[in-house]
């Protein structure tokens, strides 16, 4: 039956080149050119593109849905879910992140406000404790200067009364010492002198 079409095949390429069907038959070359024709014809026919042709196109279109579906299926369950986490964890981070730097920043305000208000009060302190420093030196200075001042004029009164005293001596003694030699005088001139008379001239003189 091969045979039977074989040789059918080979009359039909013999006809069609103008040879007998026994001369196709017979000669080797006559055999190859028809086949070669065959080959030719059968590439001709054929497609050129196997996705072009349109008799696949439900095939293709099925695994194209099936392979959407399953992107799909994974990237709603495997793939969204994860970076859908990964976004709302780091959105949470730098929400976190902004409210600890606001609250490191109010409390840096705080700290601030906080020093520069002890600052104001130590030198509101340091300033009250100078002057009150200052006045308790200046009350006892004064005083001191009172009691200075006390000393020197009981001291000045007491040099006073020891300077008259001494010049009180010093007059009874220039008075006596002036007597005696208003006595001597008197008698070395060989006149007797009256105590009284040369007391009393001593006493207007000194």
């Amino acid at each position: 039956m091969a045979n039977e079409v074989l040789e059918a095949e080979e009359q039909g390429i013999g006809a069609d080149l103008g040879v007998e069907g026994e001369a196709v038959a017979d000669g080797p070359l006559t055999h190859e050119v028809g086949v070669d024709e065959t080959l030719h014809a059968a590439e001709h026919d054929a497609p050129g593109m196997p996705q072009l042709d349109t008799a696949v196109f439900p095939n293709l279109i099925f695994w194209l849905v099936i392979a959407l579906l399953a992107i799909y299926f994974l990237l709603s369950r495997i793939a969204l879910p994860r970076i859908g986490a990964i976004l709302a964890e780091r959105a949470g981070t730098v929400t976190n992140d902004l409210a600890a730097a606001e609250d490191l920043k109010a409390k840096a305000k705080d700290a601030e406000a906080a020093y520069e208000k002890a600052l104001a009060d130590a030198r509101a302190e340091a300033n009250r404790i100078a002057d009150e420093t200052r006045a308790r030196v200046q009350a006892d200075l004064d005083a001191e200067m009172e009691k200075a001042d006390a000393r020197i004029a009981e001291r000045t009164a007491e040099s006073e009364r020891a300077i008259a005293e001494i010049r009180d001596q010093a007059a009874d003694a220039v008075r006596e010492v002036a007597r005696d030699a208003a006595r001597e005088i008197v008698a070395v001139m060989g006149v007797e002198a009256d105590p009284s008379a040369v007391d009393a001239a001593v006493n207007d003189r000194v």
